[in-house]
């Protein structure tokens, strides 16, 4: 499968810092990819990552490569993309559009996500 994954750079986990959480991040979401037999890509030959950590880089950059559909968008959890969704609805549709899924590597277990985490 290819996919793309999203780090966010700006979320802080409880007890941890910054670049922790970052850590965290990474490490969990290269270890998912592997498990999953999930090939990164980069839509973006300059882009210094491996990762994004805009999603409206991603969005744009998804739009430069009209017609592109993924399997699948990785995000660590639903907390760390949560300020986007509820600022940019519709550009998290757009976004979501371009993939067959969306998968989170952590799930909060105690609620069940809103509508808009799902992709149908």
């Amino acid at each position: 499968m290819k996919g793309i994954y999203i780090i966010n750079e700006l979320w802080q986990a409880a007890d941890l810092t910054r670049e922790q959480s970052i850590e965290v991040q990474k490490h969990a979401m290269l270890t998912y990819l592997k498990e999953n037999q999930i090939s990164a890509i980069k839509l973006n030959p300059l882009q210094l990552k491996d990762y994004y950590t805009i999603p409206h880089a991603l969005l744009y950059d998804l739009k430069q490569h009209a017609g592109i559909q993924l399997d699948c968008l990785v995000i660590f959890s639903e907390e760390t993309i949560a300020k986007f969704l509820h600022s940019y609805p519709a550009r998290w549709i757009r976004i979501k559009s371009y993939f067959n899924e969306v998968l989170f590597v952590e799930r909060q277990s105690n609620r069940q996500p809103p509508s808009f985490f799902d992709y149908h």
